[in-house]
Order: C-alpha cells, then sequence, then structure tokens
C-alpha cells in the first residue's frame, strides 16, 4: 500500500512540475505589442507604442497563481508615428532615454480571477523609479501553431500616473496619467 501511495504522490507531483510551462514573448514574429494612449492637452488622443521588448513568462494554466513575467522594454523604441514628437518624448523633458534607456517589468504576484481573467501585480521600473502596478490581464488562448509549436496569448490593460515615475506632466491638467494596453503570445520554449 505504501509503494501504491508513494507512486501516487510521485505521479501527481511530476505531473504538477511537467504542466508548467516556460514561454519566450513572440517580438520577433510581431506577435506582441506594447500600446500605449495619454490625451493631449485634453482635446485628443496620443497614440503609440513601443516597437523594441523582450519577455519570458512561465505559464501553467492549472496552477496560474505560479506564473511568472519578466519585460525588458527599450526606451528609445517610443513610436508615436511622428519622427519630431518622438525626439521630444525621449528627451529629458520626458522619458530621457539617453539615462533610462530600458524600462523593466518583474512579476510579483499573478492571481486568478477565473473566467480567463488574471491580475498581474509587479514592480516596473520606469524613468529611474519602481514603483508597484497591477495590470488587468485576460487570456485569450493556447494551442499548438502551424509550425509545430505551442503558444499561449493574454491581453492586458494598467494605467500610469506620470508623476510616480517622475515624469514631468508637460501636456496640461488632464494628461496626468497614461493608459498601457499589453497583446502578449508566448512561444513555449
Amino acid at each position: 500500500m505504501k509503494k501504491i501511495l508513494l507512486a501516487f504522490i510521485t505521479t501527481v507531483t511530476f505531473s504538477m512540475y511537467v504542466s508548467a510551462a516556460d514561454y519566450r514573448i513572440d517580438d520577433k514574429g510581431a506577435h506582441a505589442f506594447i500600446n500605449f494612449k495619454i490625451k493631449h492637452l485634453g482635446y485628443s488622443w496620443l497614440i503609440g507604442r513601443f516597437n523594441t521588448f523582450t519577455g519570458t513568462f512561465s505559464y501553467d494554466a492549472n496552477n496560474v497563481n505560479a506564473s511568472t513575467i519578466q519585460v525588458d522594454i527599450d526606451t528609445n523604441s517610443i513610436d508615436s508615428n511622428h519622427a519630431k514628437r518622438d525626439k521630444h518624448l525621449r528627451s529629458a523633458d520626458f522619458l530621457d532615454t539617453s539615462k533610462y534607456g530600458t524600462a523593466t517589468f518583474v512579476s510579483t504576484n499573478v492571481v486568478d480571477n477565473g473566467n480567463n481573467n488574471l491580475s498581474v501585480v509587479g514592480d516596473l521600473t520606469l524613468h529611474g523609479v519602481t514603483k508597484s502596478i497591477t495590470i488587468n490581464a485576460e487570456k485569450i488562448g493556447e494551442g499548438d501553431d502551424p509550425w509545430g509549436g505551442y503558444r499561449v496569448g493574454f491581453s492586458g490593460t494598467t494605467e500610469l500616473r506620470l508623476r510616480d515615475f517622475n515624469i514631468a506632466e508637460r501636456l496640461g491638467p488632464a494628461s496626468t496619467t497614461v493608459q498601457i494596453e499589453l497583446h502578449i503570445e508566448g512561444i513555449r520554449q
């Protein structure tokens, strides 16, 4: 009886370990996006994205709370579809990318809220400041891809106050927060 119980415990433990998987964010295949929008003087939206970033995550559908993610963003890759404005956004007036060329996000907690909804809590380092933020995320789906791999995808949103990251609020009183929208597709490694 002890041998059967030990075999059962070993099998369950092994199957729990095997079901967790590590993923690389598919930034090379353009299947991942980090977008932002902020009000411009309160009259319209300024919309853009970061073109260059890398990241990895660990995900187990049977134990979502054990998931982790890390993303590194090249802040020089900011793209608002206007070269002169992008140069200004890279300057010391805003992101100061010559000094703070990388932003990072490292999760500290992932909460499974049910129905494929997650709260991803983690530390965002931006403009030399590290703050805890929460990303409201949704699992979009997972499965085999046409190239013999396996993928899982998520989308998420969060809102950042510029002053929390020591970024000057230069676009007027209606422009003190920036909304971040993430679309992440990972390839199982």
